[in-house]
């Protein structure tokens, strides 16, 4: 296993916490029960596109100010399962609870206050804001939201973070990215299952096309014949008005269709493995790689190349 795909596990003083926490998610402000006993185990891992992070420690209050991502780039989620006790989360006027059987969503855009009183071992995962919103739509409803996991693909998603835990120093790179994507695809599925993830103009019969239509393209997106006739035709609509559904919204639907295309082609970019840019390409629905460069470029403001070879340096030099 390469040790630089994972933390060393070890007691943290209070000192110590602050710093590795704030490395492992993004940075926080810590105050804990009682500085002098308090004692912190933190192990993490790259699975990819995922972050996963498995912490024990004892009574403490996490703090993340605006100060902390005013100059932040991207943002990310933090999703938090509980296995020994209650957390508490308040998060843009919104106050949850979460406990053992359940998972919490947190932004890292916005401030917030997580917490628990008693020592609490927690798995964690961080995974970017934008691969959820390629995948399920606005992530802005989120923040503070709790999720039972104690039945249906729920459940399946935490057993499946918990069993990826377990086993994950059996994997090799290519195995972890693997998980990361799985994981990524079974929590967004558990998500989208709970009517208030849902915009709030849902309710009008406009709004919920454009929804339906979303959807539709999110999960087709590897098909490459994918256009507004075939989008129209399988959400039983017109191409004129499935035209101004988007553009009420300052979108085209080619153009969102590209988008979410170019997000997923990143993400497989962003794992170090063998398939090569242009598989990548093709994969996304790009049969011309000049084509896809320059949608990729003027996107992202870097090419294929240069971000397949960040990844890959990245790998060798940096920890999750």
């Amino acid at each position: 296993m390469n040790q630089k795909d994972k933390t060393a596990n070890k007691l943290m003083t209070a000192t110590q916490w602050q710093a590795a926490v704030s490395d492992t998610f993004f940075p926080l402000e810590t105050t804990m029960a009682d500085d002098q006993s308090f004692s912190g185990d933190l192990n993490t891992w790259n699975l990819g596109i995922v972050g996963l992070s498995q912490m024990r420690c004892d009574g403490i209050l996490y703090k993340r100010h605006k100060r902390h991502f005013l100059d932040e780039v991207e943002s990310s989620l933090l999703i938090t399962i509980p296995r020994l006790g209650t957390v508490g989360f308040d998060q843009n006027a919104r106050q949850a609870k979460c406990s053992p059987g359940e998972f919490l969503v947190e932004r890292g855009d916005l401030p917030y206050e997580f917490w628990h009183e008693q020592t609490n071992e927690l798995l964690v995962l961080k995974v970017s804001s934008e691969s959820v919103r390629a995948r399920i739509g606005p992530t802005d409803r989120l923040g503070a939201l709790s999720f039972d996991g104690t039945a249906g693909v729920a459940s399946y998603f935490l057993d499946t973070v918990k069993t990826t835990a377990l086993h994950v120093d059996l994997l090799d790179e290519q195995a972890r990215a693997a998980a990361g994507k799985h994981i990524l695809d079974l929590l967004c599925l558990s998500i989208r299952k709970d009517d208030r993830v849902l915009d709030s103009e849902t309710s009008t019969i406009r709004a919920a096309h454009l929804h339906r239509a979303e959807q539709f393209i999110r999960n087709n997106l590897f098909n490459e014949n994918l256009s507004s006739s075939l989008v129209a035709e399988a959400c039983n609509v017109s191409q004129r008005y499935l035209q101004q559904l988007f553009s009420e919204s300052g979108r085209s639907v080619s153009g969102f269709i590209r988008e979410k295309r170019l997000v997923r082609a990143r993400e497989d970019l962003s794992v170090v493995g063998p398939i090569t840019i242009a598989e990548i390409a093709h994969r996304w629905g790009f049969s011309d790689q000049s084509q896809f460069n320059k949608a990729y470029r003027a996107q992202f403001g870097c090419t294929p190349t240069e971000t397949r070879k960040a990844a890959q340096q990245g790998q060798k030099t940096a920890p999750p």
